[in-house]
Formats: C-alpha cells, sequence, structure tokens
C-alpha cells in the first residue's frame, strides 16, 4: 500500500537525520504538563500534598506509559526517583517524610527474586534447545492433522510460556512454523490461525504461574506488601486451569472460524533441526529446572520462601557454566525495573490514601461491587491491548487492592488474568517483530 510505503520512508528519514529525541523530548514534556495540568484540578477537591503528588506521579507515569515517551523500565526507574525525592526530603513535600527502605525495597521482593529465578531458567533451557526440543515433541506427538498440530503448538506454547518469557517462546514457535507458513502462503487460512493462536496462547498460557506474566508478579508482590502471601503452588491452583481453558477455547474458536477440521495441509516442511548440544549441559538444566520448580512447588511443606529458593537455579546454572557471564547481560533486567517501580507506585497510593479516595467515589456510582470487578476485569483488558500488560497491572492492582473484603484480594488477581487476555491488538508487544512472509 501506498500508505504503508509513505509512513516507512518517512520513519526512516527521520531517524537518517536522527530527530528521534525531538519526538521523546516533546512527548515527555507533554506529558509532564498535562499532568500538572490536571493535578490542579485535582487539587481543588482540598485533599493534602501528599495526595497530589502521588496523583500527579500516577498520571505522569500512565502518559509515559502510553506514549512510550521513554521505555517503560525507565518509567519504573523514575517512579522510584520521584518517590524517594518527594517523600524522603524537603524538596517538593514538606512534613511528609517516609524511609527511603520503603520504595527502595521493592527491589528485594520475592517477586522479584522469583522473577529472576525464572529468567536464568528460561535462559538455560534457550541455551540447550529445550525449547526447541519441545516443539519437536509436539510434531511427534499431535500428528499431522492441521487442527490437532495446531493443538499440540498452542499447548507447548502455552507451557513453554509458564516458565519462559512470552515473547522468548513466541519467537522460538513462530521461527519454527515460518517454513510451513512460507509455502502456504500469508493468505492461507491455515497460516493465519497458526500467526494468531500461537502468540495468543504464549499470552494466555502466561496464566498458569507466577512467573508466566509479569502481571502475576505484580498481583502476587502488591498482596505480599498487605500481608497476603500467595504461594507457587496457590497461583497454580487457579491460574493453570485458567491459562489451559483459554488456550482451549480460543483453539476451538480457530477450528470453527478457518474449518480446520475439513482442511488437508502437507506438512513436509516442518523439519526438526539437529543441533549439537553437551549432554552434561542438557542434564544440568534439566535437573535444576528439576529441583527448582520443585522446591516452588513444595514452598508450604518445607516453609522456605520463593527469594530462597529462586537462588538455586542462579547458583546452579552459573556452577554447572550452563550460563556465564554474557548470558546474564543479556537478561531481561528491564523487566525487573518496571516491576520495581509499579510496585513502589502501588505503595506510594496505598499510603497516602490514594486508593481508598477513588474506592470511595466509585462507591457511590449506582453500581453493586461486582459490578465494579467486571469494570477492573473489562479495564485491564482493554488498556493491555494498547500498552504494555505489565504497565496496565501496575495502575490497576492497587486500585483493586482497596476494595472492601475478599474483593480487595480478588481484584488484583482478576486483573492480572485480565491483562493475559489482550491479545486483540499488536501494539503492546512491540520487542516481538511480527513475522515477514515475504522474505
Amino acid at each position: 500500500m501506498a500508505y504503508n510505503d509513505s509512513r516507512h520512508a518517512a520513519a526512516r528519514l527521520y531517524r537518517r537525520l536522527r530527530l528521534n529525541w525531538i519526538f521523546t523530548t516533546s512527548t515527555f514534556a507533554g506529558n509532564f504538563l498535562l499532568a500538572l495540568f490536571i493535578t490542579y484540578f485535582f487539587r481543588q477537591l482540598g485533599y493534602d500534598d501528599g495526595v497530589n503528588y502521588v496523583f500527579f506521579m500516577a498520571l505522569l507515569a500512565i502518559g509515559l506509559w502510553v506514549t512510550e515517551a521513554i521505555p517503560p523500565f525507565a518509567v519504573g526507574i523514575f517512579l522510584i526517583a520521584g518517590l524517594l525525592v518527594g517523600f524522603s526530603t524537603d524538596f517538593i513535600l514538606d512534613g511528609f517524610y517516609t524511609p527511603v527502605d520503603v520504595y527502595l525495597g521493592t527491589w528485594t521482593s520475592n517477586v522479584i527474586w522469583l522473577l529472576l529465578g525464572g529468567f536464568f531458567l528460561a535462559e538455560a533451557m534457550s541455551i540447550v534447545y529445550l525449547d526447541r526440543k519441545l516443539y519437536q515433541f509436539t510434531i511427534r506427538r499431535f500428528g499431522a492433522k492441521p487442527d490437532r498440530l495446531l493443538l499440540g503448538l498452542m499447548l507447548t506454547t502455552a507451557v513453554g510460556s509458564m516458565v519462559m518469557s512470552n515473547t522468548a517462546t513466541t519467537a522460538m514457535m513462530i521461527s519454527s512454523i515460518l517454513p510451513l507458513a512460507k509455502g502456504l502462503g500469508k493468505q492461507h487460512p491455515y497460516t493465519i490461525a497458526l500467526l494468531i493462536g500461537i502468540p495468543a496462547a504464549a499470552t494466555l498460557g502466561g496464566m498458569g504461574t507466577i512467573i508466566g506474566s509479569t502481571p502475576n508478579a505484580i498481583a502476587v508482590g502488591a498482596l505480599q506488601e498487605r500481608g497476603i502471601s500467595i504461594t507457587f503452588v496457590e497461583w497454580m491452583a487457579f491460574g493453570l486451569p485458567t491459562g489451559l481453558l483459554s488456550v482451549y477455547f480460543f483453539w476451538r474458536f480457530l477450528v470453527w472460524k478457518f474449518e480446520l477440521k475439513q482442511m488437508e495441509v502437507a506438512l513436509g516442511s516442518l523439519q526438526e533441526e539437529s543441533r549439537e548440544v553437551s549432554r552434561f549441559e542438557v542434564n544440568a538444566v534439566l535437573f535444576t529446572l528439576i529441583v527448582t520448580v520443585s522446591m516452588w512447588l513444595s514452598e508450604p511443606l518445607h516453609g522456605i520462601p520463593v527469594a530462597a529458593t529462586s537462588a538455586i537455579p542462579i547458583v546452579l546454572l552459573t556452577l554447572f557454566q550452563v550460563i556465564k557471564a554474557e548470558h546474564v547481560r543479556r537478561l531481561p533486567w528491564d523487566t525487573l525495573m518496571l516491576v520495581a517501580g509499579g510496585l513502589a507506585l502501588g505503595i506510594a497510593m496505598v499510603d497516602v490514601g490514594l486508593t481508598s479516595i477513588i474506592m470511595e467515589e466509585l462507591d457511590k456510582l449506582p453500581i453493586p461491587i461486582f459490578g465494579v470487578v467486571i469494570v477492573f476485569s473489562l479495564l485491564s483488558v482493554l488498556i493491555s491491548n494498547v500498552m504494555s500488560n505489565t504497565a496496565a497491572a501496575a495502575i490497576l492492582v492497587p486500585l483493586g487492592l482497596s476494595l472492601p473484603g475478599s474483593f480487595g484480594v480478588a481484584v488484583p488477581l482478576i486483573v492480572a488474568l485480565s491483562c493475559s487476555c489482550a491479545c486483540s491488538c499488536p501494539f503492546p508487544r512491540r520487542q516481538m517483530p511480527s513475522p515477514s512472509l515475504q522474505e
């Protein structure tokens, strides 16, 4: 299309002239001024300066996450710095002193360590090609019927995304089926079903474990700050069946939509890749994976917190020399920064009473509390379709915590699961380039 050609040409010219900094700077300034403008009117309601400041920081963070004037992880760091300057000094607020450990402590949260242990496991599985072997097992197990193969690929993707990042799992699976997709052509119904089903399964499958999706970790971390602990196995008790059932129903929809049961597809282009990998490294990763997951699942029995057991993959995988310094440097540290910033914002919103104020206003609406829960779920899905699902969870989870009674526990979990249902738009997954079938 001419529109696409002109847009891409303009983008290339923009990059060539190195004018990106003008866009990001002006966008940042625009978000700052807009947040300041809205906060000016919010102040007229008569709340104290602490509430007004956190309201301003929350508005600014939402604007930066939506527009991506700076990367999402940088917003997380900016939030922590802004809260420290506001509440730990007299430069902005006077008389609202809060110890720095309250916000910096998010870096030592159990959730951060749990995610870090999951990152080490995912990186090790990729290094020894266990992810590819999982794909090859799927081909052998589910056979050549298009509908059964699609189910197998989606289930494999879902299971993989419970341990690995959604992006890494999708990249692995998409690259594996690209030869078939290119052979069929980009307009073939089965190609479309594959390229829709696999990314959706990665997103939905992430519901299964705490480390499967970052919103899950944010919800668990926020509840932990309130003294409510959810173990790895407790999460799986409701997250695993929810994720697998969602994948199954989505598969049924794709089978019906593209009439896959009546379709015949030649699958000869799906070839197994032979790669030389040290048997010792494979066994070391499998051993570490089994020990780590077993410790996570049995936390109610031995009582060792996940922050401690998450050190198992970090120590063993480096001890066995599966993961080296260069591998550690490419771990998604930016995700940890975003999670820490989101948790700090949630703590600040609760401490100054902003969440209580918002919920008091919601209580005045002519809808029952159950209706508010549905609104939270729909907002999570809608917002996650146009921005990072991690950022969406960082915004909505603290608000859900302020709901009365058991709703204050259930809604953060519902928000986390709903953020994993954002499959309508590709925008929040910009780090994952769309596969090209024209190359």
